[in-house]
C-alpha cells in the first residue's frame, strides 16, 4: 500500500547539509518545508539558532558529522551547545571503526555520552549501514538501544559506500522492534524509494529532495537531485 502525500510529509527531515551552504538557503529550506508539511528540517550546528518563523516545524541538526571519527567528548559538547541553540533532535554519527574492531561497547559509551549530553532532545543515531556487515547493523542497533537512543539512522549521505538500502531498513526495525524509529536516508531521490523504505519500517526519511519526492505521491515522475 502507498503511503499518501500527507503522511509522507510528517515523516521527513527536510535536509540541508551541504559544506557550502548558507543561511539565505537555510531561510528557503525552513519556508520551503512550511510548505510542503515536513515533519522538520535538518541543518549543520553553525546554522542555529533559526531565527524564521518554524510554525510546527522542528528543528534537527547533526553530530560527529559526517566521519563520526570525533571524540566522545567533543561529539557531548557539540550535542549540548546544539540543544541549548534550539535543536529538538540531533542525529550522531557513530564511529564506524570502533564497530569494526568489534568495540561495540565503546560505540554504546559514546553514545550514551552525547545522550547524556543532550538529555532533553530526540536522539537518533546514524550507523552507516552502507559500510556494515548485517551482524555489524545488529550490534550498532543495540548499542543505540542501550544507551538511551531514540532513533536508529541509515547513513550520513556523504559516505562512498551509499546511503539506504530496504534491506538495511528492515534490519533495523527487526531489531529495534517498536522501541526505537527508524530513519533512511541517503539515496532516496523519488517517492518509490520513498514508500519502499517506509514499507521496509522506516518511520523517519531523510531528504533533501523533499518537493520532488512528495511530487511522486501526486503520480508526477520526478527525481531529487540531491540525496543528503
Amino acid at each position: 500500500m502507498q503511503i499518501t502525500r500527507s503522511a509522507l510529509a510528517q515523516m521527513i527531515d527536510h535536509t540541508l547539509l551541504k559544506t557550502d551552504s548558507t543561511r539565505a538557503q537555510v531561510a528557503a529550506l525552513v519556508a520551503e518545508a512550511r510548505e510542503l508539511g515536513t515533519f522538520s528540517v535538518c541543518v549543520s550546528p553553525s546554522m542555529l539558532p533559526i531565527t524564521e518563523e518554524l510554525g510546527p516545524v522542528k528543528v534537527a541538526t547533526v553530530c560527529g558529522f559526517p566521519s563520526g571519527n570525533h571524540t566522545p567528548a567533543a561529539k557531548a559538547s557539540e550535542a549540548a551547545e546544539s540543544a541549548r541553540l534550539g535543536a529538538d533532535e540531533i542525529d550522531m554519527v557513530i564511529n564506524i571503526g570502533l564497530l569494526k574492531e568489534g568495540r561495540a561497547d565503546a560505540v554504546e559509551d559514546e553514545i550514551r555520552e552525547v545522550r547524556q549530553a543532550a538529555p532533553d532532545v530526540l536522539l537518533k543515531v546514524i550507523i552507516e549501514s552502507a559500510a556494515l556487515t548485517d551482524d555489524e547493523i545488529v550490534a550498532a542497533c543495540k548499542a543505540a538501544e542501550a544507551a538511551g537512543a531514540d532513533y536508529v539512522k541509515t547513513s550520513t549521505g556523504f559516505h562512498p559506500k551509499g546511503g539506504a538500502s530496504a534491506h538495511a531498513v528492515k534490519l533495523m526495525a527487526d531489531t529495534v522492534g517498536d522501541r526505537l524509529g527508524v530513519k533512511a536516508s541517503g539515496g532516496i531521490r523519488d517517492f518509490a524509494s520513498a514508500n519502499e523504505m517506509v514499507e521496509a519500517g522506516a518511520t523517519r526519511l531523510g531528504l533533501s529532495g523533499s518537493a520532488a519526492v512528495l511530487d511522486g505521491a501526486d503520480g508526477e515522475d520526478v527525481a531529487a537531485d540531491d540525496d543528503y
